[in-house]
């Protein structure tokens, strides 16, 4: 008898924690936290949130470089490196400390006014990368032969079909594999035999050119480099993870290898096209010469290659980034949100995807739309628009209350204001260069 209660007890017991995990799950799939970028399952926030530059925006932005200016703005890549990864480590340890987004603490310690203000400006921001988004995919499918009326449409409807009806987990790693496609840049660069001394000297040889193209592709480098949704995406990301101080110590470590693997390729997308491009007299100005960098490792087969690499980028980020933008502002004004939601439930979340989702559609399909210059433009307003975000980050990572014994040190203080007061003055430049160009050609 004493035996066969203990069975009962164990059987009891192994059907009580069945019943809990089954309850777990549903919980799961009711609450259906945001993923910000859904590959997180395959690499870790750090390496995914400095990777999210090279989508369709990044490699227009990197190839145009290399193109336009050859070889002569690689220096910035060495300042950049250093701000990308403070600015990301500052974000990741904040998500780490509170274990709230970077929106969640906009909300509470700013005042309504701030918090509108930081949330416009994202919304600005994010609404062109998603219209990026959307030019790539119309680029990649018109080198493939399918015209951008067609592909376009079918796109959007089947993003917001994978995003709402909550399948888009399934194919998302089809896309992330479509887009690491660009890493064949880095064969390429070797392939095309570039000048490495002359490599070499430009990396560390700074120069600045108050010139608007020379401002504008400047301003476009920085803005996808180090773009403001990639700070909320990062936070966010964190605290899904459950990092918390006192196991973050890898984190930091995943951001900073994430930002070098980042830069590198940068690097390698910058000397591949100037290799083969900028050498020739030949400008990006629309995706079929932006493959010809690949040339050298793809030969006829480099437009098809391209094409892959810049529909699944721009796949993925235009299904994540509408959502994580309609999360992120739902979540600082207080609105109802979630993607199992209906409209009469979450209006405000629901309508921010959608309006961003068929605006990045509709002007993707505008007749003679010069894509490749539209999605520089975007890089241009992420960069524009990059110090309001970064001041509220440095308001808050530095707010003993919140952060206590892990605020910025003064060197990453002195980095991170640097970075702020540079990006802005390169803005009002590149304003000004604009506006007056006659005050800037003597």
């Amino acid at each position: 008898m004493p035996e066969q209660k203990a069975d009962v007890r164990a059987a009891g017991r192994r059907l009580l924690h069945r019943g809990a995990q089954g309850v777990s799950r549903v919980r799961r799939s009711v609450s259906r936290r945001p993923r910000v970028l859904l590959y997180l399952g395959i690499l870790g926030p750090g390496v995914i949130a400095a990777s999210a530059g090279n989508d369709a925006g990044g490699i227009a932005t990197f190839a145009s470089v290399g193109a336009d200016q050859g070889y002569k703005l690689l220096w910035i890549l060495i300042p950049l490196t250093f701000s990308l990864g403070i600015v990301q480590e500052m974000c990741a340890r904040m998500g780490a400390v509170t274990g709230k987004g970077l929106s969640d603490l906009v909300r509470e310690r700013f005042g309504l006014r701030w918090t509108a203000f930081v949330m416009i400006a994202l919304l600005i921001a994010n609404a062109g990368v998603t219209v990026s988004e959307f030019v790539g995919i119309a680029a990649a499918t018109e080198l493939l032969g399918v015209a951008r009326y067609v592909s376009v449409p079918i796109a959007a409807v089947a993003i917001w079909w994978l995003v709402v009806k909550g399948s888009y987990k399934r194919v998302e790693r089809v896309f992330l594999v479509m887009s690491l496609v660009f890493v064949a840049y880095v064969v390429s660069a070797f392939l095309a035999h570039p000048p490495w001394g002359t490599v070499a000297r430009e990396i560390i040889h700074p120069h600045l050119e108050l010139t608007s193209t020379y401002l504008f592709t400047l301003v476009a480098v920085i803005g996808t480099t180090i773009s403001p949704y990639m700070q909320v995406f990062i936070q966010s990301s964190v605290v899904e993870k459950g990092v918390r101080a006192e196991n973050y110590r890898l984190t930091r470590a995943d951001v900073w290898i994430g930002t070098v693997f980042a830069i590198l390729i940068v690097f390698f997308i910058v000397v591949s096209t100037a290799a083969t491009l900028n050498v020739q007299g030949e400008h990006v100005e629309t995706a079929a010469q932006a493959a010809q960098a690949l040339k050298p490792l793809a030969g006829v087969y480099a437009e098809l290659l391209f094409a892959i690499g810049l529909f699944g980028a721009s796949m993925l980020a235009a299904g994540v980034l509408p959502l994580a933008t309609a999360y992120s502002i739902s979540e600082a004004l207080g609105f109802e949100k979630g993607v199992s939601s209906s409209f009469r439930e979450a209006p405000i979340f629901l309508g921010i995807f959608t309006f961003l989702v068929a605006l990045g559609a509709l002007i993707a399909m505008m007749p003679g739309l010069p894509l490749i210059r539209v999605l520089l433009v975007t890089q241009v307003i992420n960069g524009v628009l990059l110090p309001v975000v970064l001041i509220a980050t440095l308001r808050l990572v530095n707010n003993r209350e919140l952060m206590g014994a892990h605020v910025n040190g003064p060197l990453y203080n002195i980095v991170a204001w640097l970075t702020t007061i540079v990006v802005s003055g390169l803005s009002l430049l590149l304003i000004l260069t604009t506006v007056f160009p006659h005050l800037f050609s003597r």
